[in-house]
Protein backbone atom coordinates (compact mmCIF):
# COMPACT_ATOMS: atom_id res chain seq x y z
CA UNK A 1 0.00 0.00 0.00
CA UNK A 2 1.25 3.54 -0.85
CA UNK A 3 -0.60 5.44 1.88
CA UNK A 4 1.46 6.20 4.45
CA UNK A 5 -1.44 6.32 7.46
CA UNK A 6 -4.39 4.76 8.55
CA UNK A 7 -7.84 5.10 9.88
CA UNK A 8 -9.75 3.50 12.10
CA UNK A 9 -12.82 2.01 10.60
CA UNK A 10 -15.63 -0.43 10.93
CA UNK A 11 -15.75 -3.04 7.73
CA UNK A 12 -18.81 -3.36 6.01
CA UNK A 13 -20.06 -6.61 4.45
CA UNK A 14 -23.65 -7.20 2.51
CA UNK A 15 -24.16 -9.46 5.30
CA UNK A 16 -23.60 -10.63 8.63
CA UNK A 17 -20.23 -12.24 9.62
CA UNK A 18 -19.30 -14.73 12.24
CA UNK A 19 -16.17 -16.29 13.58
CA UNK A 20 -13.33 -14.84 14.96
CA UNK A 21 -13.47 -11.13 14.66
CA UNK A 22 -10.18 -9.27 12.77
CA UNK A 23 -8.35 -7.64 15.23
CA UNK A 24 -6.47 -4.42 14.30
CA UNK A 25 -3.38 -2.34 15.46
CA UNK A 26 -1.10 0.28 14.22
CA UNK A 27 1.53 -1.17 12.44
CA UNK A 28 4.93 0.77 11.34
CA UNK A 29 4.72 2.47 7.55
CA UNK A 30 6.75 4.89 5.50
CA UNK A 31 9.41 7.23 7.02
CA UNK A 32 11.27 10.41 6.23
CA UNK A 33 13.59 12.36 6.99
CA UNK A 34 14.42 16.42 6.93
CA UNK A 35 16.73 19.02 7.82
CA UNK A 36 15.07 22.05 9.23
CA UNK A 37 17.09 25.70 9.13
CA UNK A 38 15.94 28.08 12.43
CA UNK A 39 12.17 28.87 11.94
CA UNK A 40 11.62 26.32 8.94
CA UNK A 41 8.45 24.71 8.47
CA UNK A 42 8.18 21.46 7.25
CA UNK A 43 4.67 19.98 5.23
CA UNK A 44 4.24 16.19 5.49
CA UNK A 45 1.69 14.16 4.72
CA UNK A 46 -2.05 15.28 3.58
CA UNK A 47 -4.66 13.09 5.90
CA UNK A 48 -8.15 12.56 3.33
CA UNK A 49 -10.20 11.06 5.99
CA UNK A 50 -13.55 9.87 4.88
CA UNK A 51 -16.47 9.49 7.01
CA UNK A 52 -16.76 11.10 10.51
CA UNK A 53 -13.02 11.16 10.50
CA UNK A 54 -9.92 8.66 12.12
CA UNK A 55 -7.49 8.52 14.34
CA UNK A 56 -3.19 8.85 13.03
CA UNK A 57 -0.15 8.24 14.64
CA UNK A 58 3.32 9.27 13.95
CA UNK A 59 6.30 8.85 15.65
CA UNK A 60 8.87 12.07 15.42
CA UNK A 61 12.43 12.70 16.61
CA UNK A 62 14.41 15.88 15.73
CA UNK A 63 17.69 17.38 16.76
CA UNK A 64 16.62 20.22 18.13
CA UNK A 65 12.74 20.90 19.42
CA UNK A 66 9.80 21.17 16.88
CA UNK A 67 6.44 22.02 16.96
CA UNK A 68 3.68 19.75 15.68
CA UNK A 69 0.33 20.52 14.43
CA UNK A 70 -2.14 19.96 11.56
CA UNK A 71 -3.70 22.80 9.39
CA UNK A 72 -6.12 22.29 6.68
CA UNK A 73 -4.79 21.71 3.79
CA UNK A 74 -6.60 24.45 2.06
CA UNK A 75 -5.05 27.35 4.55
CA UNK A 76 -1.79 25.40 3.86
CA UNK A 77 -1.57 25.62 0.40
CA UNK A 78 -2.36 29.46 0.85
CA UNK A 79 -0.09 30.26 3.07
CA UNK A 80 2.76 28.84 0.85
CA UNK A 81 1.82 31.87 -1.60
CA UNK A 82 1.89 34.23 1.42
CA UNK A 83 4.44 32.78 3.65
CA UNK A 84 4.25 36.06 6.06
CA UNK A 85 0.92 34.27 6.98
CA UNK A 86 2.38 31.11 7.90
CA UNK A 87 1.99 32.49 11.89
CA UNK A 88 -1.65 32.64 11.52
CA UNK A 89 -1.97 29.22 10.48
CA UNK A 90 -5.21 27.71 12.78
CA UNK A 91 -3.50 24.66 14.24
CA UNK A 92 -5.18 21.13 15.34
CA UNK A 93 -3.38 19.05 17.87
CA UNK A 94 -0.84 21.53 18.50
CA UNK A 95 2.46 19.56 20.41
CA UNK A 96 5.64 21.95 21.38
CA UNK A 97 8.93 21.23 22.19
CA UNK A 98 8.74 18.36 20.93
CA UNK A 99 12.42 16.15 20.17
CA UNK A 100 10.60 12.55 20.84
CA UNK A 101 7.24 11.25 20.82
CA UNK A 102 4.66 9.33 19.49
CA UNK A 103 1.70 12.02 17.63
CA UNK A 104 -1.47 11.28 17.52
CA UNK A 105 -4.62 13.07 16.69
CA UNK A 106 -8.01 12.57 15.86
CA UNK A 107 -8.21 13.94 11.94
CA UNK A 108 -11.83 15.44 11.22
CA UNK A 109 -13.25 14.36 7.73
CA UNK A 110 -11.62 17.33 5.75
CA UNK A 111 -8.04 17.35 4.08
CA UNK A 112 -5.28 17.97 6.83
CA UNK A 113 -1.98 18.56 6.65
CA UNK A 114 0.91 17.95 9.04
CA UNK A 115 3.31 20.58 9.60
CA UNK A 116 6.60 20.40 12.13
CA UNK A 117 7.77 23.70 12.58
CA UNK A 118 11.55 24.42 13.64
CA UNK A 119 11.06 26.49 17.18
CA UNK A 120 14.20 28.01 16.70
CA UNK A 121 14.39 31.86 15.87
CA UNK A 122 15.31 33.30 12.88
CA UNK A 123 15.65 36.68 12.29
CA UNK A 124 15.18 36.70 8.47
CA UNK A 125 13.05 33.93 8.39
CA UNK A 126 9.61 35.46 7.51
CA UNK A 127 11.43 36.80 4.49
CA UNK A 128 12.54 33.39 3.02
CA UNK A 129 10.27 30.56 3.74
CA UNK A 130 12.24 27.37 3.18
CA UNK A 131 10.68 24.28 2.98
CA UNK A 132 13.33 21.36 3.51
CA UNK A 133 13.36 18.07 1.71
CA UNK A 134 10.62 17.87 -0.19
CA UNK A 135 11.88 16.87 -3.47
CA UNK A 136 13.57 13.98 -1.60
CA UNK A 137 10.68 12.70 0.32
CA UNK A 138 7.27 13.07 -1.77
CA UNK A 139 5.82 10.31 -4.33
CA UNK A 140 4.66 12.06 -7.08
CA UNK A 141 2.60 8.98 -8.24
CA UNK A 142 0.22 10.08 -4.71
CA UNK A 143 -2.29 12.76 -5.66
CA UNK A 144 -2.70 13.96 -1.99
CA UNK A 145 1.24 14.21 -1.63
CA UNK A 146 1.82 15.75 -5.29
CA UNK A 147 -0.86 19.01 -4.36
CA UNK A 148 1.03 19.60 -1.10
CA UNK A 149 4.13 19.72 -3.60
CA UNK A 150 2.80 21.19 -6.50
CA UNK A 151 1.61 24.19 -4.17
CA UNK A 152 5.44 25.04 -2.82
CA UNK A 153 7.09 24.56 -5.81
CA UNK A 154 5.96 28.09 -6.45
CA UNK A 155 7.92 28.80 -3.28
CA UNK A 156 10.44 27.29 -4.10
CA UNK A 157 11.45 28.99 -6.95
CA UNK A 158 11.07 32.47 -5.72
CA UNK A 159 12.95 31.35 -2.66
CA UNK A 160 15.49 29.02 -3.61
CA UNK A 161 17.76 28.88 -6.30
CA UNK A 162 19.20 25.82 -8.50
CA UNK A 163 22.67 25.98 -6.05
CA UNK A 164 22.21 23.13 -2.99
CA UNK A 165 21.40 23.98 -0.12
CA UNK A 166 23.59 25.40 3.12
CA UNK A 167 22.10 25.05 6.10
CA UNK A 168 23.14 27.57 8.93
CA UNK A 169 22.08 24.97 12.08
CA UNK A 170 20.80 22.00 10.89
CA UNK A 171 18.10 20.33 12.43
CA UNK A 172 17.35 16.81 11.42
CA UNK A 173 13.82 15.20 11.91
CA UNK A 174 12.75 11.79 11.18
CA UNK A 175 9.16 11.02 10.82
CA UNK A 176 7.77 7.42 10.79
CA UNK A 177 4.15 6.85 9.62
CA UNK A 178 2.20 4.37 11.25
CA UNK A 179 -0.84 2.60 9.29
CA UNK A 180 -3.90 0.67 11.13
CA UNK A 181 -4.03 -2.55 10.15
CA UNK A 182 -5.98 -6.01 10.48
CA UNK A 183 -3.07 -8.19 12.26
CA UNK A 184 -4.97 -11.50 13.41
CA UNK A 185 -8.06 -13.12 11.78
CA UNK A 186 -7.98 -11.10 8.96
CA UNK A 187 -8.98 -13.51 6.38
CA UNK A 188 -12.65 -14.31 7.35
CA UNK A 189 -15.71 -15.94 5.71
CA UNK A 190 -18.13 -13.39 4.11
CA UNK A 191 -21.84 -14.20 4.34
CA UNK A 192 -25.06 -12.48 2.22
CA UNK A 193 -28.35 -12.71 2.16
CA UNK A 194 -29.71 -15.40 -0.78
CA UNK A 195 -33.15 -15.77 -1.44
CA UNK A 196 -34.32 -19.38 -1.72
CA UNK A 197 -38.14 -18.73 -2.17
CA UNK A 198 -40.45 -16.52 -3.83
CA UNK A 199 -43.47 -17.72 -4.65
CA UNK A 200 -47.70 -17.01 -5.10
CA UNK A 201 -49.13 -19.95 -4.73
CA UNK A 202 -52.65 -21.41 -4.93
CA UNK A 203 -54.37 -22.10 -1.11
CA UNK A 204 -55.45 -25.75 -1.04
CA UNK A 205 -55.84 -27.93 2.57
CA UNK A 206 -52.65 -30.06 1.17
CA UNK A 207 -49.12 -29.39 2.91
CA UNK A 208 -46.71 -26.69 0.68
CA UNK A 209 -43.36 -28.59 1.64
CA UNK A 210 -39.72 -26.52 0.05
CA UNK A 211 -36.79 -28.34 0.89
CA UNK A 212 -33.36 -27.74 0.13
CA UNK A 213 -31.97 -25.39 2.93
CA UNK A 214 -29.08 -26.64 4.56
CA UNK A 215 -27.46 -24.04 7.38
CA UNK A 216 -23.96 -24.17 6.31
CA UNK A 217 -22.39 -22.30 9.31
CA UNK A 218 -23.23 -21.84 13.15
CA UNK A 219 -25.76 -18.94 13.68
CA UNK A 220 -26.92 -19.32 10.01
CA UNK A 221 -30.16 -17.26 9.67
CA UNK A 222 -33.30 -17.37 8.26
CA UNK A 223 -35.53 -14.79 7.29
CA UNK A 224 -39.09 -15.99 6.69
CA UNK A 225 -42.37 -13.47 5.46
CA UNK A 226 -46.04 -14.89 4.90
CA UNK A 227 -48.90 -12.88 3.38
CA UNK A 228 -52.06 -14.79 3.37
CA UNK A 229 -55.90 -13.95 2.91
CA UNK A 230 -56.36 -16.98 5.87
CA UNK A 231 -54.55 -18.15 9.06
CA UNK A 232 -51.50 -19.62 8.36
CA UNK A 233 -49.18 -22.33 9.67
CA UNK A 234 -45.14 -21.67 9.28
CA UNK A 235 -42.65 -23.41 9.86
CA UNK A 236 -39.65 -24.61 9.65
CA UNK A 237 -38.74 -28.43 10.02
CA UNK A 238 -35.62 -30.88 9.52
CA UNK A 239 -36.00 -31.95 6.17
CA UNK A 240 -36.18 -36.09 6.85
CA UNK A 241 -39.08 -34.88 8.86
CA UNK A 242 -40.94 -32.36 6.83
CA UNK A 243 -40.92 -35.29 3.66
CA UNK A 244 -43.02 -37.98 5.66
CA UNK A 245 -46.08 -35.71 6.40
CA UNK A 246 -47.83 -36.11 3.83
CA UNK A 247 -47.98 -39.68 4.03
CA UNK A 248 -48.21 -39.69 7.88
CA UNK A 249 -50.22 -36.39 8.51
CA UNK A 250 -50.16 -37.84 12.27
CA UNK A 251 -46.47 -36.68 12.59
CA UNK A 252 -47.83 -32.76 12.04
CA UNK A 253 -48.57 -31.25 15.44
CA UNK A 254 -45.87 -33.76 17.23
CA UNK A 255 -43.46 -32.25 15.11
CA UNK A 256 -44.65 -28.42 15.79
CA UNK A 257 -44.43 -29.21 19.16
CA UNK A 258 -40.24 -29.80 19.30
CA UNK A 259 -39.89 -27.09 16.83
CA UNK A 260 -38.71 -23.56 17.73
CA UNK A 261 -38.86 -22.04 14.46
CA UNK A 262 -43.00 -22.04 13.99
CA UNK A 263 -46.01 -19.60 13.85
CA UNK A 264 -49.80 -20.25 14.07
CA UNK A 265 -52.51 -18.82 12.89
CA UNK A 266 -50.67 -15.98 10.99
CA UNK A 267 -51.93 -13.69 7.79
CA UNK A 268 -49.15 -11.31 7.63
CA UNK A 269 -45.69 -11.44 9.13
CA UNK A 270 -42.10 -11.54 8.61
CA UNK A 271 -39.70 -13.51 11.48
CA UNK A 272 -36.39 -14.69 11.61
CA UNK A 273 -35.04 -18.18 12.69
CA UNK A 274 -31.62 -19.11 13.37
CA UNK A 275 -29.63 -22.91 12.78
CA UNK A 276 -26.68 -24.73 13.35
CA UNK A 277 -24.53 -26.38 10.76
CA UNK A 278 -25.54 -29.70 12.32
CA UNK A 279 -28.84 -29.28 12.31
CA UNK A 280 -29.01 -30.41 8.60
CA UNK A 281 -31.02 -29.79 6.05
CA UNK A 282 -34.43 -28.03 6.71
CA UNK A 283 -37.47 -27.80 4.51
CA UNK A 284 -39.87 -24.59 4.96
CA UNK A 285 -43.78 -25.86 5.59
CA UNK A 286 -46.98 -23.82 4.84
CA UNK A 287 -50.28 -25.12 5.75
CA UNK A 288 -54.00 -23.02 6.52
CA UNK A 289 -54.30 -23.57 10.06
CA UNK A 290 -58.39 -24.55 9.04
CA UNK A 291 -58.29 -27.32 5.76
CA UNK A 292 -61.77 -26.18 5.70
CA UNK A 293 -63.26 -23.95 2.99
CA UNK A 294 -59.93 -23.31 1.85
CA UNK A 295 -60.94 -19.80 -0.23
CA UNK A 296 -59.46 -20.20 -3.80
CA UNK A 297 -57.14 -17.05 -3.10
CA UNK A 298 -53.02 -17.41 -3.41
CA UNK A 299 -50.58 -16.70 -0.32
CA UNK A 300 -47.47 -15.48 -0.99
CA UNK A 301 -44.45 -16.43 0.58
CA UNK A 302 -40.91 -15.93 0.65
CA UNK A 303 -37.60 -17.11 2.21
CA UNK A 304 -34.37 -15.33 2.63
CA UNK A 305 -31.19 -17.20 4.21
CA UNK A 306 -27.64 -15.92 5.38
CA UNK A 307 -25.02 -18.11 3.33
CA UNK A 308 -21.30 -17.91 2.69
CA UNK A 309 -20.33 -16.26 -0.29
CA UNK A 310 -16.31 -16.13 0.21
CA UNK A 311 -13.59 -17.67 1.79
CA UNK A 312 -16.02 -20.40 2.44
CA UNK A 313 -13.43 -22.88 2.80
CA UNK A 314 -12.37 -21.71 6.05
CA UNK A 315 -15.24 -23.01 7.28
CA UNK A 316 -14.46 -26.16 7.76
CA UNK A 317 -11.35 -25.61 9.34
CA UNK A 318 -13.79 -23.72 12.12
CA UNK A 319 -15.55 -26.66 12.93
Amino acid sequence: MPFLFAFLLMCAFSGPSYGQQRVFNWQPGNDESVRLDPANYHAGLTYHPAGDGGNIQVDIKSQQPVTIFLARAGEWNAALQHPENLGNLEQLCTREHVVDTRYSCFVPPEAMTLIIHDERYSPDSADRAVFAGLGAVLDQNNQAERAVSEGIAAVLAIHQSSAPRHFNAPNDVHTHYFRWLCVENCVQPEYKWIEQIKEKYQLTSFLKVYGGFTPDHDGAQVSIKIKSPVPMVVAMLPSDIANQLHAKPEMFEPALEKNPCQQRGVQSLEFQCTFNAGDGPQSLIVVPESTERVPHKKAEIEMQAVKCVENCAMLETKR
